[in-house]
């Protein structure tokens, strides 16, 4: 009897053969669909391998005495002896401390800020108004540091625009680009204002994505626009915004090597010396120091990858959320 109902079960659950046949087909057209999607990214991924992952060879030099003529399989291996010489060096660890603080202080101004501004400008009804703030907004962010660099030193220096007016309301110029007091404040405040734009328009994009209903509903039963934003927008977007802080502590240890080239100098170093700038000066502007520059590039980049895993553990964590 149990082996007659089994029996029973069995062809009651086994698919028919029509339905096999559909799935069959339905599987062989998404490996179609996915099959064109891939070789999309092709040219993509061609591009990463050849700048990205093939660049990665030279990481050998980090642990190695390394002589141009011998190349890196030639030069004599040293082992960890060049990070032992890096870590004693004490401009390192006061570069790592501001490659630290300029970049905390970046992600934290730019996150803070283009959310709030994103759904400031969401609350903007004319739409030729809200257009127009979105694109001053997003428009420094196309240009380079190595124009805006220069501007931003000229705006600041001492005879600039900014100590101009100072000194028309009677206070007296101060040397912003060369004092350790104002470079890492000025270095913050330019990359926050060329960079914020992006955001704001990722953050906006993810607004539009809100079911409208949602709003009706909520303000069917009563909910003001603060209470709106609270219970609605915000979770809405979360999953962004989570998504942007991955990203962006996984860049905790990019303070902006080519902003900070172009406007520091050697008066600021004690505040404006970071991991990339030190790792240019010394692998590349020193003759012969390349391994103790491929091993500071190489501490960045075990750091960095560090902090993005953590991130990405507690947000799943907590969130559930998961990039793939």
């Amino acid at each position: 009897m149990e082996e007659i109902i089994e029996k029973a079960e069995t062809e009651e659950t086994a698919p028919l053969p029509e339905e096999q046949g559909q799935r069959a087909k339905r599987k062989k057209i998404n490996l179609k669909e996915q099959l064109i999607l891939h070789s999309m990214l092709f040219p993509g991924v061609v591009l990463v391998i050849i700048f990205m992952v093939v660049p990665m060879i030279g990481v050998v030099m980090a642990f190695e005495k390394y002589n141009v003529a011998q190349g890196f399989f030639g030069s004599p291996w040293v082992g960890f002896k060049n990070f032992s010489n890096l870590f004693n060096r004490p401009d390192f660890w006061q570069a790592t401390r501001n490659t630290f603080i300029i970049a905390f202080w970046k992600i934290v101004f730019t996150s803070t800020l283009s959310i709030l501004l994103a759904l400031l400008i969401n609350e903007i009804r004319l739409r030729f108004i809200k257009k127009t703030v979105q694109t001053v907004l997003f428009l420094p962010y196309f240009l380079s540091w190595a124009l805006l660099g220069n501007i931003m030193v000229d705006l600041f220096s001492y005879s600039g625009a900014i100590n101009y007016f100072l000194e028309m309301m009677g206070i007296d110029p101060v040397y912003f680009i060369t004092s350790n007091r104002w470079f890492r404040i000025i270095i913050v405040a330019t990359d926050v204002w060329k960079t914020i734009g992006y955001q704001i328009v990722v953050f906006l994009a993810a607004i539009t994505n809100i079911d409208p209903a949602l709003y009706e509903a909520a303000k069917i039963d009563g909910a003001n626009h603060t209470q709106l934003v609270l219970h609605i927008t915000l979770p809405g977007i979360m999953s962004m915004v989570v998504l942007m802080s991955i990203l962006n502590i996984g860049n905790i240890m990019n303070a902006g090597f080519d902003q900070i080239l172009v406007m520091y100098n050697p008066s600021v170093y004690e505040t404006g010396d970071i991991l990339d700038t030190m790792a240019y000066r010394i692998g590349l502007l020193q003759v012969g120091q390349y391994s103790i520059g491929t091993a500071i590039g190489f501490f960045k980049s075990v750091i960095s990858a560090v902090f993005f895993s953590t991130s990405y553990f507690i947000a799943y964590k907590t969130k559930g959320y998961k990039i793939f």
